[in-house]
């Protein structure tokens, strides 16, 4: 079985890896490597996150990500130029050789996580081998595609998942016993190694070993879109046919998965809680953050629960009316979607109750850390929506089921450092 579920004997074809020249940072050029690398783009807390980041490092790989400028064209354009001023500058060169790359992530308090970094030949979801699990927003779409195309690049990779523990464990295993590529360790405490494969026997080993095998997107969707809309402007063959990513045996390295939570700027939270009178039932916790999740924890094994915060406490919101449930949420999707809680709050709360675009980056964020969310909205007056992680499971199956979830409604992990590995397609 492969990691949504399906069998691998139904697959018209499996994951084609291709090696590629990574670009990297010259540790002579920069300060250190842990001081360029940045969480995944829709990680980063804007603007604060970015401003840390930058001020870490002038090369820092944000100031590619998430550029800054007036206009999004301007933002673009900034960014090609910083790729195209570093590569002259020998700040990023260009391994000599193609190659497959092993990433290892450790938290150092028992976590450890080896996945392949590659070009994947790029698929469209009813091919059923690289599934996704998520709605993706338009607009960030459009704003990845403007940056990829303006750069030519891949500047950070998709993170999937796979179900194998076959010939390609033993080629990660025999890669991680050499010196590494580098080595850094991040402030947030893991520390990143990165081996070149270039052998060509474990090269094809494993190739063949993939081939046999389909993926679940984990994190990046947006990426991937952004990758298939690309692939179709440019006549194939061509380097915009792949697209970079790591790869991860989840039968070996297990994810965490974790909720991504809803910052409503617009919506103070006394209005919030006044328009749940009668729909939900809702308890204010004076307690911790961690508390508070622990109780929203139990909560959500009986059902839909969420917390609200933005006074400086939280607001347990569970048991919703049955009969608003039927009105509000589809009917025409399976059990296991109808009852998740991002369906209920995205289609009950956000479009019935609160009315609140979920598209509209002025009246939403999405935003991965828990304590951020709620001190923003304490700071800026709005309303915390804070969700409890859906199992993986659940993912898998409705993926196997071609059902896509709500946007953001998971967040794999650990994810990838930006910054330790790109593509670029001239290459």
């Amino acid at each position: 079985m492969n990691s949504a579920g399906h069998s691998e004997a139904t697959a018209p074809r499996g994951l084609e890896l291709t090696p590629f020249r990574g670009l990297r940072y010259d540790p002579e050029r920069v300060g250190s490597l842990a001081a360029v690398t940045s969480p995944p783009y829709d990680v980063v807390v804007r603007p604060d996150g970015v401003h840390h980041l930058q001020s870490a490092d002038p090369h820092n790989i944000v100031r590619l990500i998430l550029p800054q400028d007036g206009t999004p064209s301007a933002r673009n354009e900034r960014a090609a130029d910083t790729l195209r001023r570093w590569l002259d500058e020998g700040v990023l060169t260009a391994d000599p050789e193609p190659g497959l790359y092993l990433y290892e992530q450790c938290d150092g308090a028992g976590l450890l996580q080896r996945g392949i970094i590659g070009a994947l030949r790029l698929t469209e979801p009813s091919e059923g081998v690289v599934l996704p699990h998520e709605d993706v927003m338009p607009h960030v779409v459009a704003d990845r595609t403007a940056l990829m195309r303006a750069t030519s690049a891949n500047l950070e990779p998709l993170l999937l998942t796979y179900r194998g523990d076959g010939a390609t464990a033993g080629v990660i295993e025999r890669t991680a016993e050499r010196p590494p590529l580098l080595s850094t360790t991040t402030e947030d405490g893991f520390s990143h190694r990165l081996w070149s494969i270039n052998d060509p026997t474990d090269l094809a080993c494993v190739q063949t070993d993939l081939s046999h095998h389909q993926a679940l997107i984990a994190d990046g969707h947006h990426r991937w879109a952004t990758y298939l809309r690309l692939r179709a402007e440019h006549p194939s063959p061509s380097p915009w046919d792949y697209g970079l990513v790591l790869l991860i045996d989840t039968v070996r390295y297990p994810l965490r998965v974790r909720a991504i939570h809803r910052l409503l700027h617009t919506l103070p939270l006394t209005d919030a809680l006044a328009a749940l009178d009668g729909l939900f039932r809702v308890r204010r916790l004076d307690v911790p953050l961690l508390e508070a999740l622990a109780t929203l924890a139990e909560a959500a094994r009986a059902g839909n629960a969420f917390l609200l915060a933005g006074d400086g406490g939280f607001h347990l919101v569970d048991r919703p009316d049955p009969d608003l449930l039927a009105r509000t949420v589809p009917a025409d999707r399976p059990a296991a979607w109808r009852t998740l809680d991002a369906t209920v709050l995205h289609t009950t709360l956000l479009d019935h109750v609160w009315h609140i675009p979920e598209d509209s980056p002025a009246h939403i964020a999405y935003i991965h850390d828990t304590a951020a969310t709620v001190e923003k909205a304490e700071r800026d007056g709005g309303t915390a929506v804070l969700m409890h992680p859906v199992r993986e499971e659940v993912v898998r199956d409705l993926a196997r089921q071609g059902v896509t979830m709500p946007r953001k409604s998971t967040s794999f992990g650990p994810k990838p450092a930006s910054g330790l590995v790109l593509r670029a397609l001239e290459l």
